[in-house]
């Protein structure tokens, strides 16, 4: 008897997965043309990119609960996606799973000024949030250099953060309550208005797992009062030592600035010839220090940061004189990745996190290995809080220099956590650090973690094949030792 082929068997599979996920979701919900799947073979991270056996945009959360179920009775594997502005390959798709997009979960369902809190879908755009509130004298503060695009629920998702988050707090500080689906197509509902839930503090679980446990579909986030003054200050040095020092010293002195950033000359040239920002080009390293809250307590607080930069060897000062020009230092500082990229055919941008003392030793580390694998470096950094995205720039046409690149960007990484850091600040694990994971877990803490996702995910469905190097059936994972079962993830597609 002849078997079928394996190639029309894999058709036939695929035609039935679509026309279930037609009934589930009618009309022009279900992307299957190639030409159409093109804009969600990668995210921000385009080094690797795979196009998915099929896209589904649902519009509502019963929509999504009847999805999951199906792929877990049918054992579909499932890719949830966002806006794709992801930088560590999250939303990577694959060949043989469907790409979940919630893109159409884009409303404002409800803005509470009374509780202080918002309720919006997964689809709503970080910065949207704030305009919605803003004459009201409010805004949410997670600002990740993306928000004009990225979405709360991509937030939520990997962390994020912004350059607000010394004070104001990540994600994860701003967030109070998440409706989520389950791989089942259970929906749950964590938190809420309310200031704190009892039991177990499973929306710091669910915040930054990264796809892994389910499908957000609606988010109830913290709501601020606008301070009433802020003004930003830039701080030019001679050199990365003591700009770092001078970040460092504001800190110990008890200071909480509302954002403290800093930037190399590089970037600093990159991003004054893209913005025109106003910033010193005959300067080795810039700060931007913003202070925020009542007037008097600004100016007092200004002339503090002043007189301590002075004596780290401050050769530039100034002050904004008005929200305009405030505005346009900070609009500097977020224009540096798309700066960068008009200097360089392609760049790479990193993701780790030191301590704040840290921050001479990992930019001298950083320069030997831009020496040594002959790569230029763009430093931009969340100094206040030692997270930092160094921009590796390369050109992919180059035929090794991608990969001379990783290996650098590898370095990166591992030196931070050397130095007392982590791997990622706020990009997440994804595919970009997988490999990475343990350069600071042992094989015990990832097992661990590992059993976490299987009590959500027991048949690993959801995001396969991010974070973790090794994936452990869950059926083993109830054992002390685990010497079976293991399956290493394949290489990763690339450009």
């Amino acid at each position: 008897m002849k078997l079928p082929d394996p190639d029309q068997q894999v058709l036939a599979r695929r035609a039935e997965i679509v026309a279930r996920l037609s009934e589930i979701v009618p009309g022009e919900g279900v992307i299957v043309d190639e030409e159409e799947l093109r804009a969600y073979e990668c995210d921000g991270l385009s080094a690797y990119r795979q196009l998915p056996m099929v896209v589904v945009l649902p519009e509502t959360t019963e929509q999504v609960s009847e999805i999951l179920r199906y792929c877990s009775e049918e054992g579909v594997r499932i890719v949830p996606r966002g806006a794709g502005t992801g930088l560590s390959g999250g939303a990577l798709p694959l060949a043989d799973a469907i790409t979940l997009g919630l893109g159409k979960f884009n409303q404002i369902l409800e803005i509470d000024y009374e509780n202080r809190a918002a309720v919006v879908q997964p689809g709503v755009t970080n910065l949207a949030i704030t305009n919605a509130v803003q004459h009201k004298g409010f805004y949410y503060a997670p600002d990740p250099s993306s928000q004009i695009a990225c979405t709360i629920g991509g937030n939520v998702a990997e962390n994020s953060g912004g350059v607000h988050c010394l004070k104001y707090g990540v994600t994860t500080n701003n967030i109070l309550g998440v409706e989520m689906v389950l791989m089942n197509g259970d929906v749950i509902r964590v938190g809420g208005k309310h200031l704190d839930a009892d039991g177990y503090d499973l929306m710091g679980l669910i915040t930054g797992s990264e796809g892994l446990l389910g499908v957000i579909t609606e988010v109830t986030v913290r709501l601020l009062r606008s301070p009433a003054s802020a003004r930003a200050v830039l701080l030019g040095f001679p050199t990365n030592e003591s700009a770092g020092d001078c970040v460092a010293a504001v800190i110990a002195a008890g200071i909480i600035p509302g954002g403290m950033e800093m930037m190399d000359r590089p970037a600093i040239h990159a991003t004054e010839e893209f913005v025109q920002a106003g910033y010193p080009l005959d300067v080795e390293a810039l700060v931007i220090v913003e202070l925020d809250g009542p007037e008097v307590e600004v100016d007092h607080l200004i002339a503090r940061v002043e007189a301590i930069a002075r004596d780290k060897g401050a050769t530039y000062l100034k002050t904004s004189g008005d929200e305009e020009e405030r505005l346009r230092f900070w609009a500097g500082r977020k224009a540096a990745f798309p700066a960068v990229g008009r200097i360089s055919p392609d760049y790479y941008c990193m993701d780790g996190t030191i301590p704040r003392k840290r921050l001479p030793d990992i930019l001298k580390g950083i320069a030997a290995l831009s020496e040594k694998y002959e790569l230029q470096i763009a430093n931009v950094f969340h100094a206040g809080d030692g997270n930092l995205h160094p921009l590796i720039l390369y050109d992919a046409n180059k035929p090794g220099e991608l990969e001379r690149t990783e290996e650098c960007g590898a370095e990166i990484l591992k030196m931070c956590v050397e130095m007392g850091g982590v791997l990622t600040g706020e990009h997440g694990v994804g595919v970009e650090k997988r490999d990475l994971m343990a350069a600071q877990f042992t094989e015990d803490d990832l097992k661990q973690q590992q059993r976490v996702k299987c009590a959500f995910d027991p048949d690993s469905l959801l995001n396969p094949g991010k974070v973790f190097p090794k994936l452990h059936r869950c059926a083993e994972l109830g054992r002390v030792h685990v010497h079976r079962g293991e399956t290493r993830f394949p290489d990763l597609p690339r450009f």
